[in-house]
């Protein structure tokens, strides 16, 4: 139940934010919707599981959650005008640690998504794809995010876990 009131209040929220900045408020509001599920994931998947890669071939579970703080950094810098870069996949290997670095890397990334208007959206940053518009880059954090949750589930579920996206209440 009480779920659902703070989803509740969420959307009211966002619908106050993108009556004044549609494509900015659109934005966060998915940005913010993966940044739970991906948040809860990590916090969901035992300990003993970070070191878990369905082949060879492929990311741990705590890489993945490593990836996606290092490309936070690295999308929302880019957004700011700043290089802020980080290694957290190649340095960082206990859930908590991993735990804590996501988190820090989302308050980075949320200070930017927060300070975002839709005045700035058309604006053009260098990125390596090319010269792209700030809210572009933002969508494709988002994007980014996405890709490596379905990762993520796929993992949960080789283990046995719900996904935080699964679950009866979201």
């Amino acid at each position: 139940m009480k779920k659902s009131i703070l989803l509740a209040l969420g959307f009211a929220c966002a619908a106050g934010l993108n009556a004044q900045n549609p494509l900015a408020g659109d934005s966060k509001f998915w940005y913010t919707a993966i940044k739970g599920f991906v948040i809860a994931a990590a916090e969901k998947m035992p300990e003993a599981n970070y070191s878990f890669r369905p082949a060879e071939t492929v990311r741990t579970f705590g890489q993945i959650v490593g990836h996606i703080a290092d490309d936070e950094y690295y999308f929302c810098s880019t957004v700011k005008g700043e290089t802020k870069s980080s290694e957290v996949e190649k340095t960082v290997t206990s859930k908590a640690d991993l735990v804590a670095q996501l988190k820090q890397a989302f308050a980075y990334c949320d200070a930017v998504y927060n300070a975002f208007d839709d005045s700035r959206a058309a604006e053009k940053v260098k990125t390596f794809f090319g010269d792209r518009t700030k809210l572009s880059m933002l969508d494709f954090n988002t994007a980014h995010m996405y890709e490596h949750y379905g990762n993520i589930v796929t993992y949960m579920r080789i283990k046995g876990l719900v996904p935080p996206s699964s679950e009866k209440e979201h």
